[in-house]
């Protein structure tokens, strides 16, 4: 399968290139990043850490159209545009990409209806596991507090992460409830005693940490965690090759982790 990477020359879109180099069925065809950066020109391969491959880092997304899929763990605007753009060229699409709000997730859809998109807000089996697994347990423990916490490095722009949102909306399904009816994402001040059914967050940043992520339910007397740590971000590139590698032969659609492990929703 030929496989483009946008966002090449970041420290995710290196991952990636990693990634593809390393499953045989799998070939990069293309690697693109935004226009006027240094890397423009350099070799997609030695920037990963590689042996030279011969492809060479490109500013235009049209490089793509050749490819069979494309990974993409960059902006909520890169993401959108660039998901439009494919699904002219019918490409599949592999969206890693977080912190995309209503309007990026409803034109991104709008892109799958030619195309396969496959969009997580994080593609390690682990957390997708973990997200089966809170779903169960939210729907078990009705009464328990339930609260998601995780940390990431200092760089991360984003709050709370798609991971940690991901495992909230776990919750509530499991719960039967939406989670943004049911969110605190901040609390200061004299909040007054906790609100029975809510979905709390806490965000901590800091250090060079990759991702970790705990969903507390906490009942009187008794505490049960779930968790997962995340120690390299191959994790998240290795995931993002086998949605695309799933994409093969598929209808055209918007998809999910569950989708592509076969952890369909209880």
């Amino acid at each position: 399968m030929k496989i483009g990477v946008v966002g090449a020359a970041g420290r995710m879109g290196r991952a990636l290139v990693r990634a593809v180099d390393e499953e045989a069925r799998t070939t990069l065809a293309a690697a693109v990043e935004r226009p006027g950066s240094p890397d423009v020109g350099a070799d997609a391969g030695s920037l990963a850490g590689l042996p030279a491959c011969g492809i060479t880092v490109g500013d235009d997304v049209a490089a793509f159209a050749d490819c069979d899929a494309v990974l993409d763990f960059t902006t909520p605007a890169t993401s959108t545009a660039l998901a439009a753009r494919l699904s002219v060229m019918g490409v599949a699409h592999i969206i890693g990409t977080t912190g995309c709000g209503p309007e990026d997730d409803a034109a991104i859809a709008q892109s799958a209806a030619n195309i396969v998109i496959v969009k997580s807000g994080n593609m390690s089996l682990g957390v997708n596991l973990l997200a089966a697994l809170v779903r169960r347990a939210a729907r078990a423990l009705p009464e328990a507090d339930l609260e998601v916490l995780e940390m990431h490095h200092r760089r991360k722009v984003d709050a709370p992460s798609g991971t940690a949102l991901l495992l909230g909306e776990a919750a509530a399904e499991g719960r039967g409830i939406n989670l943004g009816d049911h969110a605190v994402y901040t609390r200061e001040g004299h909040t007054g005693p906790r609100e029975a059914g809510t979905i709390g967050f806490a965000t901590l940043r800091g250090g060079t940490v990759i991702g970790e992520h705990q969903v507390i339910l906490a009942l009187n007397s008794e505490r049960v965690t779930l968790g997962h740590i995340a120690e390299d971000r191959s994790v998240f590139a290795n995931g993002a090759v086998a949605a695309a590698l799933w994409t093969k032969d598929r209808p055209a659609g918007l998809y999910g982790m569950d989708d592509v492990l076969g952890l369909t929703a209880e």
